[in-house]
């Protein structure tokens, strides 16, 4: 069933020569993104080695305004939690006594963990995990799980068939009691599996020092599996990228069923179905090349892209600096609304790494009409020099433009508002199911613009130690009506729905 309130104004929209993208008709860029800062109370990531890496940025609407908020790593200082007080332009305060108040946080992930349809934390930490149940007013309190003392960086859940609790996946860096380490002792990840009214724990080894972690349905089978970017740093010789095949006794993807081995110093994941063939893309954030790669064949089997897509953001694009670059987190997003997916990438040295740059600015790539991206980050006005880490694009103002926010290690908390001119129609579209898996993860969303399918997986998991719970947005172009469906989790599709565009809708199972 689908809910349709028309709450933001739409768009004029101005548009150049209509060309091809990939074999799709899409409409050409009027002008540049733009961003603008916005002043937010100040919020820092700080901390010695332990929190080199990491920094996440949870986006959740914790409080049922359905005003996207924020829960930011401190590292050594406290977390920050940021109530969204937009009205027109882009506000945000403090939350205080939100009950995330512990030091040595890495990152969070949001997701509905008990199904009372509130937002809850999954706090990742140098030492002891913590899960926080929502109150429903941007405070959260303790829930009963026991963590050991570990190093813990990636995260990533989905709801497994039959089940009524999450599975989770928990990442770890260097094994920090191993007397030989820091390298070639990266501990072992760990899979929390519901049994019963409560979770059987299995090792997930080896383990090559996880930055970060994704459940996704990538065969489109219903079932998702686990993939897992591994930091080169650490293991140094004998690790690799890891996929594993979530059956009742998980197994890692070798090169018989097609995986290709592939080493980096892997910081981030995103998917995304760029050139809507019905299946995602893979990019992965690394030292150096930035790696987008196309699936290939009928199995695991990925590809890099060819270097001329612009994808690779393997040196600074702008200031004097030109050792290679550094990515960390990496998101998706249509931020000009032209039905072309864009990317945003964090970058910044890890600290004073000399083969690095330190003058490392981050990218939002724009996709070109011949499926190509350009670097927009210094004309949008979002290529900071700071040390970025965990990031979101989010419309945190409800005005139908992606917004950003940036972590920053030993610097400020970032947030930009999108400003963009003369940007295409659009369509925020959430997916709510009643019992277990409230924000239905695993579900498939399909808009069809009139041009081709966008397709959507909905996850918890990915980027750099922190992502994003709330409504998918969709760039239309030049669409004045779009249909839709969802292929809601271990379910069938619904029925294609027809609505209209510059406007929030809700599906319900």
């Amino acid at each position: 069933m689908l809910e349709s309130k028309r709450f933001f104004k739409k768009s004029d929209v101005g548009w150049g020569l209509v060309a091809a993208l990939l074999g799709l008709a899409q409409p050409a860029l009027a002008a540049d993104p733009k961003f603008t800062p916005v002043d937010v109370p100040t919020h820092v990531y700080d901390g010695g080695w332990e929190h080199f890496v990491g920094g996440g940025l949870a986006v959740l609407d914790c409080n049922g305004d359905a005003r996207p908020d924020l829960v930011a790593a401190g590292g050594s200082n406290a977390p920050l939690v940021l109530r969204n007080i937009s009205d027109g332009g882009i506000a945000f305060e403090k939350v205080a006594a939100s009950g995330v108040d512990m030091i040595g946080t890495t990152g969070a992930y949001p997701l509905d963990i008990d199904n009372d349809g509130l937002m809850d934390l999954v706090v990742m930490r140098v030492g002891r995990d913590v899960v926080l149940r929502g109150r429903g007013d941007c405070t959260f309190e303790p829930m009963a799980f026991q963590f050991e003392d570990k190093w813990t960086t990636a995260f990533s859940a989905t709801w497994e068939d039959g089940q009524s609790a999450p599975t989770f996946a928990f990442g770890h860096y260097v094994d920090r009691s191993d007397p030989d380490g820091p390298f070639e002792a990266c501990d072992i990840n760990d899979l929390w599996r519901p049994e019963g009214d409560t979770y059987k724990v299995e090792e997930l080894a080896p383990g090559y020092c996880a930055l970060s972690m994704l459940f996704t349905d990538w065969a489109r089978t219903g079932r998702a599996d686990l993939r897992v970017s591994n930091d080169r740093h650490y293991y140094v010789r004998d690790g690799e990228e890891q996929m594993w095949a979530m059956e009742p006794t998980p197994r890692l993807y070798t090169e018989e069923d097609g995986w290709a081995r592939h080493k980096l110093w892997g910081m981030g994941i995103a998917t995304r179905d760029l050139d809507r063939d019905g299946r995602d893309e893979v990019y992965l954030s690394s030292m150096g090349d930035q790696r987008l790669m196309r699936q290939v064949g009928d199995g695991p089997a990925f590809q890099d892209v060819p270097f001329e897509m612009g994808s690779a953001a393997h040196r600074p694009y702008v200031g004097s600096d030109g050792r290679p670059s550094t990515g960390w987190h990496i998101a998706f997003g249509d931020v000009n609304n032209d039905g072309r997916d864009d990317a945003f990438i964090a970058k910044g040295n890890v600290q004073q790494m000399p083969g690095l740059a330190m003058e490392d600015p981050n990218n939002l790539l724009i996709a070109q009409e011949n499926g190509t991206f350009a670097e927009a980050g210094d004309v949008a006005g979002v290529a900071s020099m700071h040390r970025g880490r965990g990031a979101a694009l989010v419309d945190f103002n409800g005005d139908g433009l992606l917004d950003l926010a940036v972590v920053n290690r030993r610097a400020p908390l970032e947030i930009w508002q999108n400003v963009s001119a003369d940007t295409g129609n659009w369509l925020s579209v959430a997916v709510i199911q009643e019992g277990a898996n409230t924000r239905a993860v695993g579900a498939w969303i399909e808009v069809d613009d009139g041009v081709a399918v966008q397709a959507r997986e909905i996850t918890v998991g990915g980027g750099h130690a922190g992502g994003v719970s709330g409504p998918q947005h969709f760039g239309l172009g030049e669409a004045e009506t779009v249909r839709l469906r969802v292929r809601w989790p271990h379910g069938e599709w619904s029925e294609w729905e027809e609505t209209g565009v510059n406007r929030g809708v809700t599906l319900r199972r």
